[in-house]
């Protein structure tokens, strides 16, 4: 990825140019120390004079009203807030009309921005004042008031504050960026020149640097993509168009310098395009060594390679490009030109713009448009959307704690219309790509760094959310089965089958391959995982290349299609106790006893042998399924399984196992059978320990059965023997089902 810069070769501006602002990606607005106000045309070179300021006032700081939110009229979002040396702040309309000047701050005022929905403004001044203005003008509050004045310009309220980038007066011939948290993720070394302008693209992953004579592209991580030596004097400021592929810098030689962001690369499989050009591509079959060039007629914004398909954005089409026929592509026309994001699954792909989310079939037919409550597009990337086959998951900017999860044909929330919550701040969110709706899984990293994985369908009260690994700065699933890679500490990890956490906890650490990972930076991030290949992009912005075993995926094929007997062949071919984990597991999941226990024997698991032997021998199905669910330590879906199918005595008798003694009796008590069972397994299980009852509810409920104890003496009572015939036969009752309870 480089810069193409353009500079004309004599300067409109008289003097240095202090600030700049887009209004839309063909047009621009500068500000000098001239007292002028001029408006560009890049495509045309076309320059014209919009307003001549009074003498006395300088210009310090532009910023456009917010353009599309909440159907804003065009002609209000057609001004904009100009800050100046002598304490007051200007809104100016597009046409050059000053519509208000305020008295701000004692002073000059030194930055100004709108929030994201063109309610307010907050101006910084000289004073070391902050203050929040209404979208009129009128004063609302103070927010902050310092010691000193304040010298750095404000965050715009809609640029992603992942990462935060600081290049200060004191340390000005430093950069340095930190996440939200305030980790620090990158310092670079002392620069030739201070840094006078810092601006991120509106996407968040990559800002551009400004210093004397200098113009830096960087990733968000710190590292440079390029630099460039324009003769420019210092660039005072930096200004990021909406769709991000260009930017335009406020220069001190009275210059405004333009920059397109190009050679950028897609790569898939054999295939790798590059943008060439503005409106060109390049496309290199690396098999066959083939090269064909794409021409579009407006330039390309954003682009996806994935799944088979190419997915292009340009300022007004979307193109879609079948990787067999790069002749013939389908294209249709965009409400808005200013896309920000494409996420492509197999079946389709989303194409996030200022308006909201849209689904696309690879026909080019919408499909859906799914919508949540405060949703903001400018801010979602591609760490907080993701999408499979059939499901999309946002997170929430305003509570990062949600994630809302959507059915992707309807665009309807999934379920019962409540989103994902977590305990503490997500990061990033990944959905798994194969399998059936009722089995897909996300995985998210909170702000711990704790990796966590949940069903998207709620089954029960409450979602179950499990931990299964911490420390982990990167994460992506497979394309073609679900498994999961992370940069997890100081090693690179795979889970070849996560879905091991709710067959069998134990067994997970067992399914699991780990790399040394001390070649990989402190901010790696998985880019993408393809079949068995793996790309990694260090912190220095080099790529690594890793390969996994191609057997854990054929495993999931195989296990996909139930065909056990050909992953048995496979697991005895290839003798690896990984590949016999993901087998057991995956048989477990899928119910086929058989086939686990086999597994579980290959790799030692005798005991969960001899389980899996007597819920074989078990009479009914659902007993059989309820002692698997017990098995994964479902117990709660095994005791509404059996209860459903009328095994009271097996419910009860599932509690007494885990010891839930006031469950177990809960139970018998509510369906008036077996309480003499419980009272019997309780005192056998208080004597065996050397304790007394003092369990309320046990002591009332024993004084209506002549005392178990007197069967324990005899040493008739085992832990699997029926109590209830014992009792019939010695306390002269009836059986236990028709045991009368002392209400």
């Amino acid at each position: 990825m480089r810069l193409k810069t353009s500079l004309l070769k004599e300067p409109k501006h008289k003097d240095l140019v202090s600030c700049v602002g887009w209004t839309t990606a063909d047009e621009l607005y500068s500000c000098s120390d001239d007292h002028q106000i001029m408006k560009w045309n890049p495509v045309t070179n076309e320059t014209t004079r919009v307003l001549k300021l009074p003498d006395d006032v300088y210009p310090l700081d532009l910023h456009w009203f917010p353009r599309g939110i909440g159907g804003k009229k065009q002609s209000q979002a057609e001004i904009f807030v100009l800050t100046s040396s002598d304490g007051k702040f200007h809104l100016i309309s597009k046409l050059g009309r000053v519509e208000k000047s305020v008295e701000a701050h004692c002073g000059a005022v030194l930055a100004g921005r709108w929030n994201y929905e063109g309610t307010a403004l907050v101006t910084a001044g000289e004073d070391g004042q902050v203050k929040i203005w209404s979208k009129s003008g009128m004063l609302r509050s103070t927010l902050a008031q310092q010691g000193e004045f304040l010298c750095s310009k404000l965050q715009q309220n809609s640029i992603i504050l992942k990462y935060i980038v600081v290049a200060g007066v004191e340390f000005g011939i430093l950069l340095q960026v930190w996440d939200s948290f305030g980790r620090a993720l990158f310092s670079s070394q002392a620069q030739e020149f201070p840094i006078t302008s810092i601006a991120w693209a509106l996407d968040g992953q990559r800002f551009a640097v400004g210093a004397f004579n200098t113009l830096r592209l960087c990733d968000h991580t710190g590292w440079s993509y390029a630099l460039e030596k324009p003769n420019t004097g210092s660039i005072f400021a930096i200004s990021w168009s909406m769709d991000g592929t260009q930017l335009a810098g406020a220069c001190g030689n009275g210059q405004v310098i333009f920059a397109h962001v190009l050679e950028q690369h897609w790569e898939w499989k054999n295939f790798q395009i590059t943008l060439i050009k503005r409106r060109t591509m390049k496309v290199h079959n690396v098999i066959n060594d083939a090269v064909d060039l794409l021409e579009f007629r407006d330039r390309v914004i954003k682009a996806s390679l994935n799944f088979g398909f190419l997915v292009v954005s340009t300022c007004l089409q979307c193109y879609v490009f079948s990787t067999k026929n790069w002749n013939t592509p389908l294209i249709f026309d965009l409400k808005e030109g200013t896309v920000s994001l494409i996420l492509q699954a197999e079946r389709h792909f989303l194409l996030v713009d200022g308006g909201g989310l849209y689904l696309y079939s690879y026909e080019g037919r919408l499909i859906s448009s799914p919508k949540y409550p405060g949703m903001r597009t400018d801010i979602l990337n591609s760490q907080t959307v993701s999408l499979s086959n059939d499901t999309l998951a946002v997170k929430d900017k305003a509570d990062e704690k949600v994630i809302y999860i959507f059915d992707a044909l309807s665009g309807k929330p999934l379920g019962d219309g409540k989103p994902l919550t977590h305990k503490t701040e997500i990061v990033e969110i990944a959905l798994d790509q194969k399998g059936l709706t009722s089995e897909r899984k996300i995985a998210f990293i909170d702000k711990n760094r704790d990796l966590f994985i949940t069903s998207v369908k709620r089954f029960g009260k409450e979602q179950k959310i499990v931990k299964i690994g911490t420390m982990v700065q990167s994460l992506a699933w497979n394309d073609t089965s679900n498994i999961l890679c992370g940069i997890q500490d100081s090693k690179f990890t795979v889970w070849y089958y996560p879905n091991t956490v709710y067959v069998d906890k134990d067994l997970l650490s067992k399914t699991l391959y780990e790399k040394d990972a001390s070649e990989f930076s402190k901010a790696s991030e998985v880019v993408s995982f393809v079949g068995n290949h793996i790309t990694i992009r260090r912190a220095d912005g080099s790529l690594l290349h890793l390969h996994i075993s191609p057997y854990p995926a054929i495993l999931h094929s195989y296990s996909g299609s139930s065909r056990w007997e050909d992953g048995l062949r496979l697991c005895r071919f290839v003798q690896d106790q990984t590949l016999w984990a993901c087998l057991a597991a995956m048989a477990v999941a899928k119910q086929d006893m058989t086939t686990a226990e086999i597994a579980y024997a290959a790799i030692g698991e005798i005991d969960k042998v001899q389980y899996i032997n007597s819920i074989k021998d078990l009479p009914s199905k659902e007993s059989r399924l309820a002692h698997m669910l017990l098995f994964s330590g479902n117990t709660q879906e095994a005791e509404t399984l059996l209860l459903q199918s009328g095994l009271i005595y097996q419910a009860i008798q599932i509690n007494i196992q885990l010891f839930n003694w006031e469950r177990a009796l809960e139970l018998a008590v509510k369906h008036r059978t077996h309480v003499d069972t419980v009272l019997a397994y309780r005192q056998k299980f208080l004597q065996d320990f050397g304790k007394k009852e003092t369990n309320p509810r046990f002591l009332q409920y024993a004084q209506g059965v002549s005392d178990p104890q007197l069967l324990l003496h005899k040493g008739e009572i085992g832990t699997d023997f029926h109590i209830g015939m014992l009792g019939q036969q010695l306390l002269g009752v009836g059986f236990s089902s028709r045991f009368a309870i002392d209400k």
